[in-house]
C-alpha cells in the first residue's frame, strides 16, 4: 500500500486560489479545506465532520470558523468544535485534524505532519516565480492520473525532451550532445544538464539568433516530496553564465492527491513584455500542449501500463539519465523508514 510522507511541506494552491471563499483539495489521500482568517494567514482542516462526516466546505463560515452544513457543529481554525447548537455541552471528540500553513512565494504550503513540527525554513524557495513589479508570472494547475513519482520520473530526467515535445520544445538532438549528472546535496537533487557549443535552443531566442552557437543548461532542483525548479539558460560559448542569458523560471510542483493521481502546479516567469497579452496567450497554448498534449498523456499509459505493478515490481531498466527520479524515489523511501522508525 503507497503511503505519503509526513513530515514534509505540501503545495496546497497557488495563493490567488483563496480569497474570501474556501479552497477544497485531497492532499496525500484527504480531503482539505483551506480558508483565510481574519489576519490573512492561511488555516487547513480535515474537510470532514466527525458527527455524520458531511464536507465542512459546504457549510458557511463564522468569522474564523466553519459551520457544518448538516447539524451546525462550529470548528475554529485549530479543529476544535466551538458550538453546538443543540447543547451547550461540547461532546468529547468533538474536532477534526488542523494542518500548519505557510504563505511564500505566491504559493500556499501545508505541512503534513504535527503542526508543533513545521519549520517555515524547509519551504523550498520559488522565489524567481513570486510576483514583482517588471515580472510576469503564468500559473497552472493540472490533475494527472498517475502516481506522484511518475511526475518526478518525467521532470527529473529531461532527455524525454527530444521525443515527447516534438511539437514544442524538442531540442534538435542538442541533449545528445549534452553531459549529465544528478548531484545529491542531502535534502536537494540536482538533475543537470550541460550543453557545449550548441545552436541557441528556442526558450534563449532572444537575445541569441536562431543558429548561434551557445553553452545551454537546464538545470532541475528536487526536494520531497516532489518540489522542482527548473533553470535554463545559454551563454557565449566559453563564457560564465553570469554572462549569458538565463530564463525567468519554472516551478514544477507535485502534490499527491490520491495514490494513482496527483496536482501538478506550473508556474513561468518572464522578465520581457510582461504587459503584452499575445504573450500570455502565445506561452499558454505553448505551455499546454506541452504538458496536456505531450507529457500527460505518455505519463499516465506508462502507470497504467503498469496494471496495478508496484514501480519496482516492474524492474525499470536503467539508463543512467533517469538516476535523478531513481535517486528521488529511493530518498522519499529512505524518508518514510525514518517516519516509521521515529513514530
Amino acid at each position: 500500500m503507497t503511503r505519503f510522507l509526513r513530515n514534509v511541506w505540501y503545495m496546497a494552491g497557488w495563493s490567488g486560489e483563496l480569497t474570501d471563499g474556501l479552497l477544497t483539495r485531497r492532499i496525500a489521500g484527504r480531503a482539505r479545506v483551506f480558508f483565510r482568517l481574519a489576519d490573512g494567514t492561511v488555516a487547513a482542516l480535515h474537510d470532514r465532520c466527525p458527527h455524520r462526516f458531511a464536507p465542512l466546505s459546504r457549510g458557511e463560515r463564522a468569522g474564523d470558523a466553519l459551520v457544518c452544513p448538516y447539524h451546525g457543529l462550529t470548528f475554529d481554525a485549530g479543529g476544535q468544535c466551538i458550538r453546538n447548537p443543540f447543547s451547550e455541552r461540547i461532546p468529547a471528540g468533538a474536532q477534526v485534524d488542523s494542518w500548519a500553513c505557510a504563505e511564500r512565494d505566491g504559493i500556499i504550503w501545508m505541512w503534513g505532519g504535527n503542526a508543533d513540527t513545521a519549520d517555515p525554513a524547509e519551504i523550498p524557495d520559488f522565489s524567481r516565480l513570486a510576483d514583482q513589479p517588471g515580472r510576469k508570472v503564468l500559473r497552472g494547475h493540472t490533475l494527472v492520473r498517475a502516481p506522484y513519482e511518475f511526475c518526478t520520473d518525467n521532470l527529473m530526467d529531461l532527455s524525454h525532451i527530444e521525443f515527447v515535445h516534438r511539437g514544442t520544445f524538442a531540442g534538435d538532438g542538442v541533449i545528445f550532445a549534452g553531459q549529465h549528472r544528478v548531484i545529491d546535496d542531502g535534502a536537494t537533487l540536482h538533475s543537470n544538464w550541460w550543453m557545449p557549443g550548441v545552436p541557441a535552443p528556442l526558450p534563449t531566442r532572444p537575445p541569441f539568433a536562431e543558429g548561434q552557437l551557445t553553452d545551454h543548461w537546464l538545470d532541475m532542483r528536487w526536494n520531497a516530496p516532489a518540489s522542482m525548479e527548473l533553470d535554463i539558460g545559454a551563454t557565449l560559448p566559453g563564457r560564465p553564465r553570469e554572462e549569458g542569458f538565463r530564463v525567468g523560471g519554472q516551478a514544477h510542483i507535485v502534490t499527491p492527491e490520491s495514490t494513482t493521481t496527483a496536482h501538478y502546479f506550473t508556474a513561468n516567469a518572464r522578465h520581457e513584455a510582461v504587459d503584452d497579452p499575445a504573450v500570455d496567450a502565445f506561452l499558454t497554448e505553448l505551455f499546454d500542449q506541452a504538458f496536456n498534449a505531450e507529457d500527460k498523456p505518455i505519463i499516465e499509459a506508462a502507470f497504467a501500463n503498469l496494471e496495478g505493478q508496484d514501480f519496482w515490481e516492474g524492474r525499470p531498466l536503467s539508463l543512467g539519465i533517469d538516476q535523478g527520479g531513481t535517486r528521488a524515489r529511493r530518498k522519499i523511501q529512505a524518508m518514510l523508514a525514518a517516519e516509521d522508525r521515529n513514530g
